[in-house]
């Protein structure tokens, strides 16, 4: 579910519908509070309007507030809670809401249908009980018990008025606040949430530039500090009950335990490789037992398994049981200690890096410098693909620069670039050192290395093997609790390179594997040997290669790298960015493009004060003007049209022909034969999952399986094909619908063989032929997800052969930048609805989009993530029935004279600033003298042709 900020016109009509209420004292509260069965959140007790949530014994009315969702459903939505019962003076009485044929009680599953003979209903789960063909049950016209995230008004009501009026008014901010203090309080009341939230202190947004390290680092600390607590208690919350577990034994000889979780217990889980988790088992069958280990393995496209590496230890595992265990998540800090130690680095050691990076960070403005490199006429490496010219130029320039953006659109190579550059670097640094020559006698400093570093390890794995293919000797530093995982690059990591160097080391790693553990002396040999071998490998490399967190591992303290190369920058926050750059560096380059998707950020506050801004994205918005890769190897030209009109200013160029991008044997029902691609109008009804949090589309489930069925019969493999969701709930239910009703019954295993994934997890990757499940189907709710310019620009560029959209365009077609991506189809002739065999062009009503005006700067000239990286202002109010922002107002003093911009013609001069609301300043005193500064900068970055997403 969507959820919203506080919502003060709601809570404006809902106080003046009250009055009365307001004028009562504090004891004098209305009788709606006092009945044993009246709503938690408001008061109303109407039985035939308020269910029972049967894990926590409260109940909650069916009224709706605006489009937020009833109480009842908002409820169980926040708490995860699932069943409910009625009251027992209701219509259906004392009834338990759950599935006629197997039991299920998870509501959000929950459906009904007709009897065919009699005129009776009867309640089923939508998977797999819907899904059965029954003589009695007509389960083709199943609807969920809950639409419009309200109950069917058979199962509650909605209050009369006169109930309504007795309500005791409350926003859904509220309701949010109060369900977090029921956690801790099951008696807590609004009167808690208000006097807690006067205690809340305010967080400050971070600025654009800073006067010096320890303001940068005042300004960082607090969000960081934000985010590792929520992360923390989301972590620690996070308790998986019940869980089946199966046993098998690793290749050293530890216990694996391998479990699949629900829908519901993963749509908010957030597990990477290398936590830990306690394992429990509280069963009746043995005495109580727990262990602990990391998690090697996530479930993918191939298998649903999560797989626990249990640690060594006395009291052996319970093998022969697999039921009744609890597995709880162990949080650890040290990604956040890591970044607040690399900005407490910056600020005070002054080596930590050169004096041009240390003012480029913190904004100032600088003259520009060179290195006085002598660069190689050609720079493609021989016997490899030839660099082509705006590939060639950003290797050029970076090389000579100590600061480097290079920007990356879908497709154009930036492993490749970056890999090249690497390559050029390590030569140079061979062949003439930075580092003064020692004296005679002195003893001679260790050469330079390089470091390369990537927020995610898939990309720090990616950009580490390409090095090393190109002859550089690359060293692969992985976390301790991520060296038993799968990689691709394991004969690169430093814990394997060390068994090389000593076969003494060798022999014990292998009774260590054997046995389990090592005696006292043999695991102090052990560790000296481990040791020593760990320094030689790393002197001896040129290439360091880790996650961003990983580059401050204790192991490379000692370590001083002149040169820091950052792939996929944007997806990374500044302090993440940092704990690699404080490591020396002299020369810094940026990789990523800040047109595609950027850091993930958990604390709402903490990301709308600047935290979901990347260095990379501050930097061009101070004027650093970014080297952009011009020329995509991935897409049919015909793809890559509307990503290049709309996100990079039509500047990408196509480096494939439409014949290399055409299937030999395409009998796809394309609508234009030349334009492998489609957008195929559905008008299914969006449904919430069986997580609440989620949503999924059960028509454009069923299409996208007929999509597959024909590229099957076409002969494309399930390892061709990847289906695009933004949302969990639709993921896991297109997976299921296939397994069970592909219509390829031979080919039954292929279709589970097919990625299901979201936007983010296709971010960097490619498939032959991509199909996009949009889900969204509403009148008033927006569509969520799907409205971030950036997960759509991911979206459409996946594809390497084809493109199939799923879609509600009647839904879409309201957020502006959907609506000109339907005008694009349409004006292709591919904007199509009807059966897949027979279909036809789509007469849905568009609005009509000015073509002068891109739907990214139709606005005051300025899209919303702009806005939201101008530091100086909050973040916006997003209200989604309309797709508009309202943005705080400059006042007059930060909005200065009209002639800033000289004679005021300019797109960003101050009376564009009209709708924005006055704001209380922070850290004015610093933020006023450089707020025209900041503004020229915009403006600058504007100018220069790069729009932001």
């Amino acid at each position: 579910m969507d959820f919203e900020d506080d919502d003060d016109k709601l809570l404006r009509e809902s106080t003046e519908q009250h009055n009365s209420l307001q004028e009562q004292s504090h004891d004098e509260q209305p009788l709606a509070v006092r009945s044993s069965h009246a709503c938690a959140y408001c008061g109303i007790h109407a039985t035939n309007c308020v269910v029972k949530c049967n894990t926590c014994n409260k109940w909650f009315c069916n009224s709706k507030s605006g489009d937020k969702g009833s109480h009842i459903v908002s409820h169980l939505i926040l708490s995860r809670h699932r069943i409910v019962s009625l009251h027992e003076e209701s219509d259906l009485g004392d009834t338990v809401l759950e599935c006629y044929n197997c039991g299920n009680r998870n509501v959000f599953i929950l459906g009904y249908v007709s009897a065919k003979q009699e005129s009776v209903v009867v309640i089923l789960c939508r998977l797999p009980c819907a899904q059965q063909k029954d003589i009695n049950w007509d389960t083709n016209q199943w609807q969920p018990l809950i639409e419009e995230r309200q109950f069917l008004p058979w199962i509650a009501g909605n209050p009369e008025e006169h109930d309504q009026i007795e309500a005791i008014p409350i926003t859904h901010a509220q309701i949010s606040k109060l369900e977090a203090q029921w956690r801790l309080n099951r008696d807590a009341t609004i009167e808690d949430i208000e006097q807690k939230g006067e205690e809340e202190e305010e967080v400050l947004p971070i600025l654009m530039r800073y006067n010096d390290a320890f303001q940068y680092q005042r300004a960082f600390a607090p969000l960081l500090h934000l985010e590792a607590e929520f992360d923390k208690s989301m972590k620690e919350s996070q308790a998986l009950e019940h869980i089946t577990i199966r046993w098998t034994m690793g290749l050293n000889k530890r216990h694996l335990a391998s479990f699949i979780l629900s829908t519901f217990e993963t749509s908010s889980l957030k597990v990477a490789v290398g936590d830990e988790i306690v394992l429990h088992y509280n069963g009746g069958d043995r005495e109580p037992w727990q262990g602990s280990g990391f998690i090697v393995r996530l479930p993918n496209a191939y298998h649903n398994e999560f797989t626990l590496e249990l640690n060594p230890q006395k009291d052996a595992p319970p093998t022969h049981l697999t039921t009744n265990f609890t597995a709880e998540f162990v949080w650890k800090g040290t990604s956040y200690n890591r970044m607040q130690h690399a900005l407490k680095s910056f600020a005070v050691d002054e080596k930590s890096v050169s004096g041009y990076i240390y003012h480029r960070i913190l904004g100032h403005n600088v003259e520009p410098v060179e290195f006085s490199f002598t660069l190689p006429e050609k720079l493609s490496i021989p016997n490899l693909t030839a660099l082509n010219e705006s590939q060639e130029n950003a290797i050029r320039t970076v090389l000579q620069r100590p600061l480097s953006l290079i920007q990356g659109p879908p497709g154009t190579g930036k492993t490749f670039t970056s890999a090249t550059i690497i390559y050029h670097l390590r030569n140079m640094i061979n062949k003439k050192p930075l580092g003064k020559k020692p004296a005679k006698g002195k003893k001679k400093q260790p050469s330079e290395k390089i470091l390369v570093c990537a927020p995610s390890n898939v990309a720090v794995d990616h950009l580490a093997e390409k090095i090393a293919n190109l002859g550089v000797k690359v060293m692969r530093l992985t976390a301790k609790s991520r060296e038993d995982a799968e990689s691709s690059v394991s004969h690169l990591s430093l814990h394997n390179l060390i068994l090389q160097t000593n076969k003494r080391l060798q022999k014990l790693q292998d009774k260590k594997n054997a046995e389990g553990e090592l005696s006292a002396k043999e695991a102090v040999e052990f560790h000296k040997l481990t040791r020593k071998a760990e320094k030689t490998v790393m002197e001896d490399c040129e290439v360091i290669c880790s996650t961003c967190v990983g580059a401050g591992d204790h192991r490379l303290d000692s370590m001083v790298f002149r040169a820091v190369l950052i792939d996929e920058s944007t997806q990374a926050s500044e302090p993440e960015i940092m704990i690699p750059i404080v490591k020396g560096a002299k020369q810094v380059i940026l990789v990523g493009d800040h047109q595609q998707l950027g850091p993930v950020i958990l604390h709402k506050k903490a990301g709308d004060a600047g935290l979901k801004q990347s260095l990379f994205e501050r930097l061009v918005v101070l004027g650093h003007v970014p080297i952009r890769l011009e020329v995509q190897y991935r897409m049919h030209p015909c793809l890559s049209e509307f990503p290049s009109n709309m996100f990079y200013e039509g500047s990408l160029q196509n480096g494939v022909s439409s014949e290399s991008r055409t299937f030999k044997n395409e009998t796809f029902p394309w609508p234009v034969l030349d334009f492998p691609m489609m957008f195929w109008a559905n008008y299914g009804r969006e449904e919430i999952s069986a997580s609440g949090y989620s949503y999924l589309n059960r028509v454009e489930a069923m299409n996208v399986e007929k999509i597959i069925t024909r590229l099957f019969k076409q002969g494309v493999t399930a390892e061709q094909i990847g289906v695009v969701t933004p949302y969990e709930g639709q993921r896991a239910y297109i997976l299921q619908h296939m397994s069970l009703t592909g219509s390829l019954v031979d080919k039954r295993e292929q279709y589970s063989e097919v990625e299901v994934a979201s936007v983010d997890a296709f971010q960097g990757r490619e498939k032959d032929y991509i199909i996009l499940s949009c889900v969204r189907a509403n009148e008033t709710h927006g569509i969520g997800f799907l409205s971030d310019p950036r997960r759509l620009n991911v979206a459409l560029t996946r594809a390497k052969y084809g493109l199939v959209i799923v879609g509600n365009p009647r839904c879409l077609a309201k957020n502006k930048l959907w609506n000109h991506l339907l005008i694009h189809f349409r004006e292709k002739g591919c904007l199509v609805e009807g059966p897949l065999d027979n279909l036809q062009l789509s007469m849905v009503q568009l609005r009509q989009t000015p073509a002068s005006i891109m739907p990214l700067q139709a606005r005051n000239f300025m899209d919303d993530d702009t806005a939201s990286v101008m530091s100086y202002v909050a973040a916006p109010r997003q209200d989604h029935s309309s797709e508009e922002a309202q943005w705080p107002r400059l006042s007059k003093e930060q909005n200065g004279n009209d002639n800033v911009y000289g004679s005021g013609s300019h797109p960003l001069s101050s009376n564009h600033y009209s709708r924005i609301e006055d704001s209380s300043p922070v850290y004015a005193n610093e933020r006023n003298s450089s707020l025209e500064q900041d503004l020229k900068s915009l403006t600058n970055a504007f100018v220069s042709g790069f729009s932001f997403d």
